[in-house]
C-alpha cells in the first residue's frame, strides 16, 4: 500500500507484530518539509489494513520516527507541532482500553532541547535512546540515552565510536549487547549507511525491575472484584508522572521501575475515591556482582482498590484520638488527618461533613458541645492543611450515635469515641486545582 505520489519513512512495529505505525509524505516533499504524518495498519487474516492517518498528528507539523515501547501501550514519535521546545521534539502517545491513540504528550525540557530530538527507541531494559542536535555533543545528530534514578532524568551521550562529527540516529538491538545504527559519516558506502556495533564490556549484565498489579473494588456484598478502565498513573514523590496506564477487563497494570527508587500509584476512575499507595525499591535491587544472567527481570506486585464514592456513607478515620475533655488535635492525630488532607486534594469534586462521637459516660448536653468542639478543631487543621472551608462541615454528634451500646470496656468505648467522614455531595464540574 506504498503511494506513487509520496514518500514513505520511518516504520514501527508493535511487539506483537499486529500494528504499524510508519510516516508518510503528502506529496513527497524531501524530508524536514511539513508534509509528514503517521499513518497505521493492522494485520487482520493475513492482511495489512489500508493505512489509516493517526489522530495523534498535528496536519500543520512534520511528525514522524515513531517507535513503540516494550509492550506496545506507548508510542513515541517526533514532532515540530506548536508548543514545543524548539525544532522537532520528542512526544508520546498512548493507547486506550477500546484501542485508540491519544493522550499525546510533550516529554519535556529534560529531553527536548531548542534543537532537535528525533528517532526514539526503547531498549529491552526501559532505556530511551534517541538523536539531538541539541544536547552537548560531536557534531549534528549524536546519539543519546536517558535513564531515570530518583525521579531525575539523565542523559548521557553513547560517545565515540558510536558517534562521530556526522549524524548518528536510529539506533537499535538485537540483543543486549549489539545492535544497529545509522550514520552518514566519512567511509560510508553512500549518504546514509548502516552500521552495526558490539559492546564487549564484561560488566554489562542488567537488571529489570517492573511494578505490576490490579484495581480492584469492595463491590455491596463484600467481595472484591476487578475494577475496570481505571487511570493509573506512576509518579514520583514530588508528583511527577513518570508513566500511565488504563486498565482493561483484566484491571492489570504493569511498569518499568528503576532500582533505588521511590514510586507513589494513583488510581483515578469517575464516582471512585483517587487512591494512591507509595512504593520503593530501596533496599529491593539485585547487587551487579550477584547478576548470573544477561538480563534478569524481577516484577513486584502492589494492587490499588478503589472505593466507591456514595453519598452519606460514613467512613471512619481511625486513630484520631483527644486527650480527656480536651479538642486539641494532638501529634497522632495529625498524621490521619493528613491522610484525609490527601483524599480531599485527590478528589476536589467531594464536599464532607466531619464528625465527631463521644462515648456516653457524661451527660449528653455535655459530650454534644465537646464532639462539636472536637469535629471544629479537625476541619480548621483541615483548612490549615490548605483545603477550602466550603468543602467541609463540622458537626458534633455527642453520644446520639452510639456504635456499641452498654459499651463496657475501654475498647468499647474507644469504637464509640470516633472520629468520621461522609461525602455530602459530588461537584464533577470542580476544576482539578480546587481544593
Amino acid at each position: 500500500f506504498t503511494s506513487e505520489i509520496a514518500n514513505e519513512g520511518v516504520i514501527a512495529f508493535s511487539p506483537d507484530g499486529k500494528t504499524m505505525v510508519f510516516a508518510r509524505g503528502n506529496d513527497g516533499k524531501k524530508k524536514g518539509a511539513k508534509d509528514v504524518n503517521l499513518y497505521m495498519s493492522r494485520f487482520v487474516k493475513g492482511e495489512w489494513t489500508e493505512p489509516q492517518l493517526m489522530l495523534i498528528n498535528d496536519p500543520n507539523a512534520w511528525n514522524s520516527t515513531p517507535a513503540f515501547n516494550g509492550n506496545g501501550s506507548v508510542l513515541y514519535f517526533a514532532s515540530n507541532r506548536p508548543g514545543g521546545y524548539g525544532g522537532t521534539d520528542l512526544y508520546s502517545a498512548r493507547i486506550d482500553s477500546y484501542g485508540r491513540w491519544g493522550r499525546v504528550q510533550n516529554m519535556g525540557e529534560e529531553i527536548n532541547t531548542p534543537g532537535n530530538e528525533m528517532f526514539p527507541y526503547i531498549s529491552d531494559d526501559g532505556k530511551l535512546y534517541f538523536s539531538s542536535t541539541g544536547h552537548p555533543g560531536m557534531g549534528n545528530l549524536d546519539i543519546f540515552v536517558a535513564t531515570r534514578t530518583d525521579g531525575q532524568i539523565n542523559i548521557e551521550n553513547l560517545g565515540p565510536p558510536v558517534n562521530s562529527t556526522a549524524d548518528d540516529f536510529g539506533i537499535c538491538f538485537t540483543s543486549v549487547k549489539d545492535g544497529y545504527f545509522t550514520s552518514n559519516r566519512e567511509g560510508g558506502k553512500g549518504d546514509d549507511d548502516i552500521y552495526a556495533f558490539v559492546n564487549n564490556d564484561p560488566n554489562l549484565k542488567i537488571a529489570n525491575y517492573f511494578l505490576a498489579g490490579k484495581t480492584i473494588t469492595t463491590n455491596e456484598e463484600g467481595k472484591e472484584e476487578i475494577l475496570q478502565d481505571v487511570s493509573v498513573k506512576l509518579t514520583s514523590p514530588s508528583g511527577q508522572v513518570i508513566a500511565s496506564d488504563v486498565t482493561g477487563m483484566d484491571g492489570a497494570f504493569k511498569f518499568k521501575i528503576d532500582g533505588g527508587t521511590n514510586y507513589e500509584l494513583i488510581g483515578e476512575k469517575e464516582n471512585y475515591f483517587t487512591t494512591r499507595i507509595s512504593f520503593t525499591t530501596v533496599g529491593k535491587t539485585i547487587p551487579q556482582e550477584e547478576l548470573t544472567k544477561m538480563i534478569t527481570d524481577t516484577t513486584f506486585y502492589a494492587d490499588l482498590e478503589l472505593n466507591k464514592i456514595v453519598i452519606d456513607k460514613a467512613i471512619v478515620l481511625e486513630n484520631i484520638y483527644y486527650d480527656l475533655d480536651k479538642a486539641d488535635i494532638r501529634p497522632d492525630a495529625a498524621i490521619e488527618l493528613d491522610k484525609l488532607v490527601q483524599i480531599l486534594k485527590d478528589n476536589p469534586q467531594i464536599f464532607i461533613e466531619l464528625s465527631s462521637h463521644t462515648d456516653a459516660r457524661a451527660d449528653n448536653d455535655y459530650n454534644l458541645k465537646l464532639s462539636q468542639r472536637r469535629a471544629e478543631s479537625a476541619v480548621q487543621y483541615l483548612i490549615s492543611s490548605g483545603i477550602n472551608p466550603n468543602r467541609i462541615t463540622a458537626k458534633g454528634y455527642g453520644e446520639t450515635q452510639l456504635k456499641i451500646l452498654n459499651a463496657m470496656t475501654e475498647e468499647e468505648h474507644q469504637q464509640n469515641r470516633r472520629t468520621e467522614f461522609k461525602v455530602t455531595k459530588i461537584d464533577q464540574g470542580q476544576a482539578k486545582n480546587t481544593l
